[in-house]
């Protein structure tokens, strides 16, 4: 099988009066780009939320959405500064003392400078939260992986067809290449036999500018190269995997075959055929991007 580099995966996971929820979604992308979005608190996690999603994917650039609920209770704690709160009344005083002013302090005054009142949170168990985050991230990943190779499997067939059109247009040039050289010996003998007006026809002659014509337009190499490279190209699909970047340096080639057919082209027909496969080899190539 092979997998699309776009997909989507959600999961969610309540449990022990916690819940996560994981989106992921990914498009194509040369490498592994993981962007990570989650609450701070998650932070020291993501060396290791990393190591999981590459048991999953390998290429693909994929934004990751983590949320985290926390239903328990007295998950926080108020904590007093009472050496802060006591050196901010003494400036105070100290205030009043210099400029003569009323000292009218009060709790709440106090109370609400900086850091006199802080919340601290309590301390978690990370491996418990772990696994629950652990969990919520493998069902997005297994969701994101089935939706990959669903998208795959479709474009498998697509560029399958694709390619067996390629091969009837290949085909083509290769029929059509040889009737080239005889049409052309027969308007050179035709043309030939107009100017020497019944003259004897030097038969060597016409067989050297057709066999230098021959080997001018001659595309058998590049033939032979294009069908090696578009059966290559349908087992790589049967076998799957992580054929994407394979494929793409394939699929270059064969353009690089096309351009030579092209290039010497001396024929309608072919030209028009040459271009028409230079188009679907583009158009596989571009789908053959969004493959892992």
């Amino acid at each position: 099988m092979i997998k699309s580099m776009t997909g989507f995966g959600r999961f969610e996971v309540t449990e022990n009066n916690r819940k996560f929820t994981v989106e992921m979604k990914s498009v194509n992308h040369r490498y592994l780009d993981v962007n990570i979005k989650m609450p701070k608190k998650l932070n020291f996690f993501e060396s290791a939320i990393r190591g999981e999603l590459k048991n999953y994917i390998s290429r693909g650039k994929v934004d990751l959405f983590i949320t985290y609920e926390d239903y328990s209770e007295n998950t926080s704690t108020v904590r007093y500064n009472k050496e802060l709160a006591q050196e901010y009344f003494q400036y105070l005083q100290q205030i009043s003392e210099d400029f003569g002013l009323d000292n009218d302090i009060r709790v709440s005054t106090l109370s609400k400078y900086p850091d006199v009142f802080t919340m601290e949170e309590n301390n978690i168990d990370e491996d418990e939260l772990w696994k629950s985050l652990q969990k919520a991230l493998r069902g997005a990943s297994e969701m994101f992986v089935q939706s990959r190779i669903h998208e795959g499997e479709q474009l498998k067939e697509d560029l399958l067809s694709k390619l067996d059109g390629m091969l009837v247009l290949v085909d083509y040039i290769a029929e059509r290449s040889p009737q080239i050289v005889s049409e052309y010996r027969q308007r050179l003998e035709d043309k030939v036999n107009e100017l020497l007006a019944g003259s004897t026809i030097d038969e060597s002659r016409i067989l050297t500018e057709t066999t230098i014509f021959a080997d001018k337009i001659c595309v058998d190499e590049e033939i032979v190269r294009l069908r090696s490279h578009i059966e290559t190209t349908k087992k790589t699909l049967q076998e799957g995997g992580s054929i994407g970047r394979k494929l793409d340096f394939i699929a270059q080639e064969m353009n690089r075959e096309a351009n030579t057919t092209l290039s010497k082209a001396n024929d309608l027909e072919i030209t028009n055929h040459a271009i028409e496969l230079k188009t679907e080899i583009e158009k596989v190539r571009e789908q053959i991007q969004n493959i892992e």
